[in-house]
């Protein structure tokens, strides 16, 4: 009778937890996606000002990829740091100090003259903005347990794809419009205006976030409750220690490491050289090629969001991100191929992007499915900067492959490899660890 009873039950509760976490949805999501959006428009805008600024300053493919990459060494050194002052003092503080820096720091390319200079503001650009993303999923792990996170992260990281769609056709347009203007390029004027919203964004942050479920006006008692219990069952099933060390010492979390390394080769080979790639194609005009540019990030969006569905409702991680590493790795070896053919270009390229974008939110079902405490703050923290050292080898070895052979197609077919090698590693993975 008792056991009749409490199957009875169970509807009911998990409805009331379905409802809560839809309320906070609406409450977070947006607000960190948009601020997402912001970030990673200013630190890929850099790749159109490129069609300009290149010219203008004398840069070559090496000094400009270089330039780019040089952006992931201060995020890599500051971004272990950066997140054990998140967990510390609070991510309403920290998350609005890293926009509010950031910002400033962006606007201030417009007066960038030469590499040496460029080369600074990269890095200090890069160590401004550690610590937001892994900061980001640290702090969804305070709010959604493993079963529900493939789908939110997957929400939050539609960012980068909209930043494509909005970022790249608003950059060209706002190069081909301001050009000229007081006697400023167009490109020093994209980076003055994109840079903004970021500080405005910091002080809506400071406004609205909330540290964490404790300190919320906005839900119930009850409607805490129900949260902190499906974060505390969660707690349980999680066998490495909570101390920083742990996370350093454990050997899954640095093969991780591999696989993310992997994946985001493939992200920011895509996001930085867009323009240039389709450029390539025979397409001029900055308006024209950031409009053709959005086409992928808007297919991307739709393959993230189905993927992380699928993956939260089937608790299936590895197959997950094995489909789109190999996904995407097609489609640059296509898009390889059939240089000149702007349609095929852009099909193989939405495949690609669909591909790599979706491999990022689905990958941190796995390192946050068994890390925790402080251990979670450091390991995501280690996993996002190392992997994110591809950050700076993607864009230079693109570019130094591109100077070296005249085309994009050997730099593709670097980037599809490095796709499988993360598809392959994802499979040496117990699914008993991460299918939860």
């Amino acid at each position: 009778m008792s056991h009749a009873n409490s199957h009875t039950l169970q509807p009911p509760l998990s409805n009331q937890e379905d409802q809560v976490y839809r309320k906070i949805g609406w409450r977070l999501v947006p607000l960190i996606m948009l601020c997402y959006v912001v970030a990673y428009l200013d630190r890929v805008n850099v790749g159109f000002a490129k069609l300009q600024m290149s010219v203008d300053l004398g840069f070559s493919e090496t000094i400009f990829g270089l330039g780019s990459g040089i952006f992931f060494l201060g995020y890599f050194l500051f971004e272990v740091p950066s997140n054990l002052a998140l967990n510390r003092f609070g991510a309403k503080l920290w998350i609005a100090r890293i926009m509010i820096t950031w910002g400033i720091l962006s606007a201030g390319f417009a007066f960038v003259e030469s590499a040496p200079a460029f080369y600074i503001m990269r890095f200090l650009l890069g160590a401004a903005e550690a610590g937001f993303y892994p900061g980001i999923i640290l702090y969804l792990t305070y709010w959604y347990p493993s079963h529900r996170r493939a789908k939110v992260i997957a929400l939050f990281m539609s960012a980068i794809p909209l930043s494509g769609i909005f970022g790249n056709p608003l950059s060209g347009w706002i190069m081909d419009s301001f050009a000229g203007h007081a006697g400023w390029a167009g490109w020093q004027w994209m980076f003055i205006i994109e840079a903004v919203p970021a500080v405005l964004m910091g002080l809506i942050v400071l406004r609205y976030l909330d540290d964490n479920v404790a300190k919320v006006g906005w839900l119930s008692d009850e409607e805490k409750q129900v949260v902190s219990q499906a974060i505390a069952a969660e707690e349980k099933q999680k066998d490495v220690g909570t101390s920083a060390f742990s996370a350093f010492a454990d050997p899954r979390v640095w093969f991780m490491c591999l696989i993310y390394f992997c994946f985001v080769m493939g992200q920011y080979g895509l996001t930085f050289w867009m323009p240039t790639f389709i450029k390539s194609t025979g397409i001029s005009g900055n308006l024209t090629i950031g409009l053709l540019s959005a086409i992928p990030f808007l297919v991307a969006i739709v393959a993230m969001n189905l993927f992380g569905r699928s993956a939260d409702k089937h608790r299936e991680r590895r197959w997950h991100l094995v489909m789109p590493a190999s996904m995407g790795a097609i489609g640059f070896v296509i898009a390889a191929s059939f240089p000149h053919n702007t349609p095929l270009s852009l099909l193989a390229l939405s495949m690609a992007a669909a591909g790599v974008l979706t491999c990022a939110p689905l990958f941190w079902s796995l390192p946050t499915a068994f890390l925790s405490g402080t251990a979670a703050a450091a390991g995501i923290a280690i996993i996002n900067s190392v992997g994110n050292l591809s950050g700076f080898v993607s864009p230079f070895l693109v570019g130094f492959l591109k100077d070296l052979t005249g085309s994009n197609a050997i730099s593709m077919y670097v980037l599809a490899s490095c796709l499988i090698i993360g598809a392959l590693a994802v499979l040496r993975v117990s699914p008993k660890l991460v299918n939860r």
